[in-house]
């Protein structure tokens, strides 16, 4: 890679720090990426002669072409067109969600890029800040459209996608390949993740519960929005720590599989960038600019898929909006678990669930908040019973730091039966998900006529 070193490659200088430091700014997230990108040859490239040029054809190989996913971003301007020219919406909606796993994945690769200018802190935190943008961007995009529940629903399925099908799969294949290895991984690293989804659990069951014991929910509703509100303020705080936690104070846990695989040498192809800091920038901006454009197209077609293929609002939202749009990190986790990698498996499966449960969810209850719609925590009996046993099952199966296959099978079957659950559940998209706004309002009037 040295050879590709050229200054339009630099752009804005030297580079911030050795390599060494620089890998100290990936994650897992990042690393599990890493096994779904393809070496580009540059040969041609260099022997452009116009520097501008070479420049906009390395980015587009590098980009573009860098990832063994470039034959799904040919979904993408089909979406497009499809919305343009009025096809099917259900088609717009296939064709969307398709065109996001390749984006997801090269954001990811994009962010990598740019943390080797900024160095391993600023690195790390927009690694950690963007790992989760695509469930993000749909998050926000179905709040705009008053769509509570579509948003309840797939930040659950994103949680529960990580905990029981990525992690799951990652354990099962990996114990299936390393049969005469004992599969080991970093305890310390696990305990930390659990503890903080134990406490995103707590911040979820209390509003349900507080809804649950009252008299009735007219009685409820403003305590509950209110306690939701404020346990999402606890949970930003907390995510604010891990951050801290994990980039400043506590960093050698989170180094200990990189160092291992320098050691292995798997990585020597990630020692210096492949486009430059500005080029990245702007990369990183469009593509995210055109996850919004799908993810709107997602949100504005999704009741329309499920009245088309017959499968409710909440099978999709769980269950197939998780699987598709973050195929390209659960592949590169699985891939790792081939590897008898765990902790970048880990990493990713219990990183994710963790950015989901502490930063996601409470951040779009604080938006909802800013926009006038009341959200909260209270995600129904069911969702809630459902996401407390999958934190519980993997806290467990977790616990004595060894790994074998019987345990991701296990985990996988919890997935199934789950899926199965809401694949036979017809429950309204608004059933229980919305706070009836007159209701909230009227109690709200009579909480500030009181004399105190």
């Amino acid at each position: 890679m040295a050879s590709l070193q050229e200054p339009w490659l630099l752009e804005n200088g030297n580079l911030k720090g050795s390599s060494k430091e620089m890998r100290h700014g990936r994650t897992a997230h990042n690393m599990s990426s890493s096994s779904l990108r393809k070496k580009s040859d540059l040969t041609l490239v260099s022997k452009v002669k116009c520097g501008m040029l070479r420049l906009l054809l390395t980015n587009l190989q590098e980009v573009i072409l860098g990832t063994k996913l470039s034959v799904l971003f040919p979904a993408i301007p089909l979406a497009i067109a499809a919305q343009c020219y009025g096809f099917g919406r259900p088609w717009i909606f296939a064709l969307s969600l398709l065109g996001l796993t390749p984006l997801a994945e090269r954001i990811s690769f994009i962010t990598e890029q740019i943390a080797y200018y900024t160095g391993p802190t600023v690195g790390g935190l927009l690694n950690a800040t963007c790992g989760n943008a695509t469930e993000l961007i749909i998050a926000i995009f179905a709040l705009w459209q008053h769509k509570v529940g579509v948003v309840k629903y797939s930040l659950l399925g994103s949680i529960l996608s990580n905990l029981l099908l990525v992690l799951g799969t990652s354990l099962f294949c990996g114990g299936i390949v390393n049969l005469g290895k004992e599969q080991k991984y970093d305890r310390r690293q696990a305990d930390v993740n659990a503890l903080l989804l134990l406490l995103a659990l707590l911040c979820h069951m209390l509003p349900l519960l507080f809804r649950i014991s009252g008299a009735s929910a007219s009685l409820t509703a403003v305590p509950t929005l209110q306690l939701s509100r404020a346990s999402s303020i606890v949970m930003l705080v907390a995510y604010i720590t891990y951050i801290i936690f994990q980039l400043v104070t506590h960093r050698q846990l989170f180094e200990a599989q990189e160092d291992s695989e320098e050691d292995d040498g798997d990585v020597n192809s990630e020692e210096t960038p492949v486009i430059g800091f500005w080029s990245g920038i702007v990369w990183l901006v469009g593509m995210t600019a055109v996850v919004a454009l799908l993810s709107e197209y997602v949100v504005g077609t999704i009741e329309d898929a499920s009245e088309s293929w017959g499968l409710s609002v909440s099978f999709i939202s769980i269950i197939l909006l998780p699987i598709v749009g973050n195929a390209a990190e659960h592949a590169g986790a699985v891939i790792f678990a081939f590897k008898n990698k765990l902790d970048i498996s880990l990493g990713v499966a219990l990183g994710s669930a963790t950015q989901i449960s502490l930063f996601v969810v409470p951040l779009c209850v604080v938006v909802a908040w800013m926009l006038g719609i009341n959200m909260d925590l209270n995600f129904n009996l069911l969702e809630t019973g459902a996401l407390a046993l999958s934190i519980i099952t993997t806290a467990f199966t977790l616990q004595d730091g060894t790994s074998h296959y019987l345990k991701g099978l296990t985990l996988l079957l919890c997935y199934v039966v789950i899926a199965a659950c809401f694949f036979v559940s017809k429950t309204p998209l608004n059933h229980g998900n919305v706070i009836d706004v007159g209701t909230v309002n009227s109690e709200v009037g009579v909480i500030r006529g009181r004399p105190f």
